[in-house]
């Protein structure tokens, strides 16, 4: 779920991406869980149905990270996936409340299908999508033969990633959700691995979306608040570790009781009014202070174009004359975007230690 800041973040805060090119030559810390659900969401069949192998293996996946990591290199940005490891005890209500929807809409799902209402199945079908653990190990293994970095968090991948920009060792994170901005992300991607002509739901209209980039000093200057109060806002609004958040306040009125107030911790009990107990101080603590580690090191390696080649058409079916194709496009831009930017090593590299 994520927190939602749509509503208070103007215009003048953000940045639209027309051209991916626009962002040549920064590295950028991408929410590997994050885009690997876009993926399974996205990339179906008409009636829901994810792409699969001759085994029975769902491989949307697979084939949202390939296409569009090259997409990627093809404009020149040095993309680092980073995956999340055990979430905080914080984060297991809205864990369970993740699971219960799932299974909702898997139901729901096959009602729609049976019913032959594929827009609903469609709907559903990307409601219950899952990540499992085999699915991870596939991305990580793809990506280790297109020579792309990855990092394993230890807790949010959001947050390292975050933490990874505010380092300097990457330009921003990226992600669709808006938590990245509570980790102190100085910039936040958005739309990066989902954008292009998307269908809106149950209408027979397309729209475009776009890249934007949204930079949190901008933002914090706009609404006139600290990075602190930013994070208090989102305590007020619901995040993962709150999803509830408290009853009657939405982005208008958590911005406006925070600047009254000076912080959450202020605001008189009684305005603060949640169907369940919520440790503020906790909740306010991890977004300050998460699980990260400087236990990484960003390395763009040769791509091995066999080892691709293995992974997607030899184990999950993949079209031979379509992957060949695309590696193609992908080493030629590798050569150029990434080899060939690469005269000082250091500028690309993190402190000495181990990768992903």
């Amino acid at each position: 779920m994520g927190v939602d800041l749509r509503e208070l973040i103007p215009d003048d805060a953000k940045i639209i991406i027309e051209d991916l090119r626009t962002l040549r030559g920064r590295v950028i810390a991408i929410d590997g869980y994050n885009a690997l659900y876009q993926f399974l969401a996205a990339i179906r069949q008409p009636d829901g149905t994810p792409l699969m192998d001759g085994s029975g293996r769902i491989t949307s996946h697979l084939s949202g990270l390939f296409y569009r990591t090259i997409n990627i290199v093809e404009a020149g940005i040095k993309p680092v996936y980073v995956f999340d490891g055990k979430p905080p005890e914080l984060k297991a209500k809205e864990i369970e409340r993740r699971r219960v929807v799932r299974e909702e809409a898997a139901r729901k799902y096959e009602e729609a299908v049976q019913a032959g209402d594929l827009e609903s199945a469609r709907r559903y079908a990307m409601m219950s999508a899952r990540l499992t653990d085999e699915m991870v190990r596939d991305a990580k293994a793809l990506l280790d033969a297109m020579g792309i970095p990855w990092v394993q968090a230890p807790a949010e991948g959001e947050a390292q990633a975050a933490y990874m920009a505010r380092k300097g060792d990457a330009y921003a994170s990226a992600s669709q959700d808006y938590d990245s901005l509570l980790f102190g992300s100085p910039r936040l991607v958005r739309n990066l691995t989902i954008s292009g002509r998307r269908k809106l739901p149950r209408r027979e209209e397309y729209v475009e979306v776009k890249p934007e980039v949204i930079e949190l000093d901008k933002l914090l200057s706009k609404l006139g608040v600290t990075y602190e109060n930013l994070v208090d806002i989102g305590i007020l609004l619901g995040t993962d570790y709150n999803p509830d958040g408290f009853e009657g306040i939405g982005p208008k009125k958590a911005l406006q009781l925070v600047k009254v107030y000076g912080s959450v911790e202020k605001i008189p009990k009684p305005l603060l009014k949640s169907p369940v107990e919520v440790d503020v101080a906790a909740i306010k603590k991890y977004f300050l202070q998460p699980q990260v580690t400087d236990n990484y090191r960003l390395e763009w390696r040769n791509p091995d174009p066999e080892a691709v080649k293995r992974i997607l058409v030899g184990e999950h079916d993949f079209s031979a004359e379509r992957v060949n194709a695309a590696l193609d496009r992908y080493l030629k831009a590798f050569r150029e975007n990434i080899r060939g930017e690469q005269k000082g090593l250091s500028k690309w590299f993190a402190k000495p230690g181990k990768q992903g």
